[in-house]
């Protein structure tokens, strides 16, 4: 079974930098996708940025381009998130998702992954 722990969150000012974490654990290597999604108070939860296991391409919703960068280390089984320049409008509840199930194209919805963690408070002072 799969599962999923972020870290990494906090507060931080405008135009700062954070690093948000996903560790996989896992019995087999299961998982194929790893995504980080966000949820700020009284929205949908939305896609942010997301990984393939294999080949290592990634996505970006439009907002976070240039700003946000998705890797991961394979040795380590996780999965980062690099947030550099921060905007008040990236406050939110970050959250890894792991997909275990072959899906094309890379989905962006919650139902292309069945593993979640917990979330992590990431607050952006302006």
């Amino acid at each position: 079974q799969v599962q999923v722990v972020e870290s990494g969150g906090g507060l931080v000012q405008a135009g700062g930098s954070l690093r948000l974490s996903c560790a996989a654990s896992e019995r087999t290597f299961l998982w194929l996708r790893i995504s980080w999604f966000r949820q700020a108070p009284g929205k949908e939860r939305e896609f942010v940025a997301g990984i393939r296991r294999s080949g290592g391409t990634t996505y970006y919703t439009d907002s976070v381009k240039g700003r946000l960068t998705i890797s991961r280390d394979s040795a380590k089984n996780t999965v980062y998130l690099q947030m550099n320049s921060l905007k008040p409008e990236d406050t939110a509840v970050y959250y890894c998702a792991a997909g275990t199930f072959a899906s094309t194209p890379f989905p962006q919805g919650l139902g292309g992954y069945d593993y979640w963690g917990q979330g992590t408070q990431v607050t952006v002072s302006s």
